[in-house]
């Protein structure tokens, strides 16, 4: 059998299956335009959500589901429990979600936005586990007074208005809501004495070091928040001072940043703050619920 007398043939099935190919392809894309322009609006995913919760969880209340900031995953409020759920509602994860890029734990910036008196504690450090994770040392309660005589000075830097109420700050640098806060103290015109202390590990320890080994370690402070490390990243002496305000968090359950407090009488706030609550607790004679 001469192979030429069958090339027509051969041709036409290769048309056939380029034609399947073709068509295939165009299926496919056709299956990802729709997969990606379903649903129209986060508000009516949020509400497929919603109904879908309804069923597989019953008995579970829910307050709010924000399905428009996080990516794949939406946000569900149900009381004062914070959880994500894919947008199937197939996947629920319980846990903390941390922005890579902001470099910020957004769950527990969430749960303070809910709950400014909540304590955020256990941020993940820069190796990915939770303080009072497992096998972990459970983390001692926190303290709502302290006795501030113990810090060494070189630990501290100095910054705002120095007439004004005195606050002792521990802080870190990687930390969002301490990036915030500086803002609202600066607006308060309180004098600021901030003490850093490396939640998120080795990485805020060596942006600690080079603050307050800086030539203007105040400069420095705000120009780390900023995002822009000191050009001078050397360590000195004065970075020996900061195992000091390290120890004295541990020791006063100071589990996550920021911690304010009072100068004049040890009294401490946990988390976030505004300019106006901040000046309300400059004015008080109580501590902790103020």
């Amino acid at each position: 059998m001469n192979y030429n007398d069958h090339r027509p043939g051969l041709k036409a099935r290769a048309a056939h299956l380029a034609l399947a190919c073709s068509g295939a392809a165009a299926l496919l894309t056709l299956g990802v335009s729709a997969v990606t322009a379903i649903p129209a609006s986060a508000s009516s995913l949020a509400g497929d959500v919603a109904q879908a919760l309804k069923l597989r969880l019953p008995k579970t209340p829910i307050d709010t589901i924000d399905c428009d900031r996080l990516g794949p995953w939406c946000e569900v409020v149900s009381n004062d429990t914070l959880f994500y759920i894919d947008e199937t509602a197939r996947y629920l994860f319980v846990g903390r979600l941390y922005d890579m890029e902001e470099r910020r734990d957004v769950t527990a910036a969430r749960l303070l936005e809910l709950n400014p008196d909540l304590l955020a504690a256990g941020a993940p450090r820069a190796g990915g586990e939770a303080q009072g994770g497992p096998n972990k040392t459970p983390t001692k309660a926190a303290t709502t007074r302290v006795d501030l005589s113990t810090l060494p000075e070189d630990g501290a830097i100095h910054w705002g208005n120095p007439k004004g109420e005195k606050f002792v700050v521990f802080s870190d640098f990687q930390c969002g809501y301490c990036q915030r806060l500086a803002g609202e103290l600066a607006k308060a015109k309180v004098h600021v004495e901030e003490r850093p202390i490396s939640i998120f590990g080795a990485a805020s320890r060596k942006l600690s070091e080079a603050v307050i080994c800086a030539k203007d370690p105040a400069k420095a402070l705000h120009a780390a928040y900023a995002g822009q490390a000191p050009a001078n990243g050397k360590s000195c002496s004065r970075a020996k001072a900061l195992d000091a305000n390290e120890a004295f968090a541990k020791a006063n359950g100071f589990n996550g940043t920021p911690v304010i407090v009072r100068a004049r009488d040890g009294a401490v706030l946990h988390g976030y703050r505004d300019a106006a609550t901040i000046r309300r607790f400059a004015a008080g004679a109580k501590g902790s619920g103020q």
